[in-house]
């Protein structure tokens, strides 16, 4: 009798792991084998991320591929036993050297936390099943999860086919009563599920590769090797928290009060998932995580400090029929940098100083092409002394004031008689120092047209360009390469 109540016990337990529901073998409220695509929304990054992706329990594997194929993951299962499993990232890599290499890296599990497959649908188990409803016309079943931590509310919201039991929407929506405002939100929506037999091989897409592990890399390896976990498995905010407390420590970060530390932490969480979303969409250029990280566009606004005026500008036609009269082709590529034309990068701090660096920049490159040596000249000087001209300091300005400017006092200031760079508006003491390079006049570049904008590099060295950066988080975060965007 009571091997029999033993026998009956371990009978439940195994139907409680494993289900046989509408003809699909579940473990765990999740189907042992499927393959799904979808769309990840993140509506305070304005991010669509399409992904791809199948899962097999039996096999140990499972596969995510996002943008179409551009960024390849995958997971192996560690069996415990000396084998640990592995996360897998496969993207194409450009360097000085290659162009476009697809290159596998590699992240192996420990005996701490083995690597585990990733499912890319929530286990319902988890969640309080809400009876019928409906989602976009279609006929569900709705789940819910709630989970509460102090101030903060996360409401998980699933739907699910009433008819074909198949995934159809996930959600998530956080709300934090401290700060009085949503820190969290992101949904999935599926299609294409099905849960035919997967050919082994889809999985085995590093076998023939050299994988290596991720270089100079400051972003946690759940977030680079597996980013489906953040929003199925709900580690999002462990792996947050790393990442923002090592973002604290690089930066020397430290907040008034719980309530700022809350804000800054919602504002990396977005500024951070739109960095490695856009990372992984195989784009021309990369981005990385900086010390702007924890700002929000409002902020960073103040530092955009280029004004615009509409109209005449005071410049001079662009010579093109000069310039090209001798009929020598333009090289495809120059760089002014290895040839001492440019000085090294400046960082204009919390000053809204960008148009003075512009200035100052073409300025020195202009210089170095006529005589062939390089100086530093004085953005501060522009920012102290200019204000007759239009501009406004730490508050803005415009690059053909500062032109106007130096026409007028005779030249601009070198940086090392008129003093530091102070990322502050401060006393004009410019006819008290050595003048460093003067000008005669300065010259539009034909508006819209590239050929012209290539033979003013090319033949007359860097150009000043005001940057249209309402395009949301790209500069914040640049990193490298090359930024290829249309603004009509």
């Amino acid at each position: 009798m009571k091997n029999m109540l033993k026998l009956s016990i371990l009978i439940t337990i195994l139907l409680s792991i494993i289900l046989f529901v509408n003809g699909s073998l579940l473990q765990n409220g999740l189907p042992l084998r499927y393959h799904v695509s979808g769309v990840i929304q993140l509506p305070y990054a304005e991010i669509s991320e399409p992904f791809e992706s199948w899962i097999d329990v039996e096999l140990g594997f499972s596969r995510i591929d996002y943008y179409g194929g551009a960024a390849k993951t995958v997971q192996r299962k560690g069996t415990g036993d000396k084998d640990f499993g592995a996360n897998y990232k496969i993207v194409p890599i450009s360097n000085e050297q290659v162009l476009n290499k697809i290159t596998c890296f590699q992240s192996n599990g420990s005996k701490e936390e083995l690597a585990d497959i990733q499912h890319s649908i929530p286990d319902i188990n988890s969640f309080e099943d809400l009876g019928p409803a409906e989602w976009r016309g279609i006929k569900c079943q709705m789940y819910q999860s709630i989970d509460q931590e102090g101030d903060k509310k996360s409401t998980y919201t699933y739907y699910i086919n009433a008819e074909t039991k198949h995934p159809i929407h996930y959600e998530m929506f956080g709300y934090d009563t401290l700060i009085g405002s949503h820190f969290d939100k992101y949904t999935i929506d599926y299609y294409n599920y099905d849960e035919e037999p997967i050919d082994a091989n889809l999985f085995h897409v590093t076998d023939e590769m050299k994988c290596i592990g991720f270089p100079d890399s400051d972003i946690s390896s759940h977030v680079l090797f597996n980013p489906m976990r953040e929003y199925i498995n709900r580690h999002g905010e462990d792996d947050l928290q790393i990442s923002f407390d090592e973002f604290k420590k690089q930066h020397g970060y430290k907040y008034k009060d719980e309530y700022e530390h809350r804000h800054r932490l919602k504002t990396f969480r977005h500024n951070n998932r739109y960095i490695n979303t856009r990372n992984r969409a195989g784009l021309t250029y990369k981005m990385k995580l900086n010390k702007f990280a924890d700002r929000t566009d409002d902020e960073l606004r103040v530092l955009r400090g280029r004004r615009h005026t509409k109209g005449y500008n005071g410049g001079l036609r662009f010579p093109i029929e000069e310039l090209t009269k001798d009929n020598r082709a333009i090289p495809q590529s120059i760089d002014w940098r290895i040839m001492g034309a440019v000085t090294p990068v400046k960082d204009q701090g919390i000053c809204g100083s960008c148009w003075s660096f512009g200035t100052t920049g073409v300025i020195e490159g202009a210089y170095f092409v006529k005589h062939g040596s390089s100086i530093r000249l004085s953005e501060q000087d522009l920012i102290d002394c200019s204000w007759g001209f239009g501009n406004n300091g730490c508050d803005g300005g415009e690059d053909y004031r500062s032109y106007q400017y130096i026409m007028k006092h005779d030249g601009i200031a070198l940086e090392d008689t008129y003093g530091p760079y102070l990322q502050e508006d401060s006393f004009c003491h410019h006819d008290m120092v050595t003048k460093g390079a003067k000008i005669l006049g300065y010259v539009n570049v034909t508006e819209s047209d590239t050929e012209a904008l290539k033979i003013a590099i090319a033949k007359k060295g860097p150009v000043s360009v005001g940057k249209n950066i309402i395009i949301k988080g790209v500069w914040k975060t640049f990193r490298q390469d090359v930024c290829s965007i249309l603004i009509r």
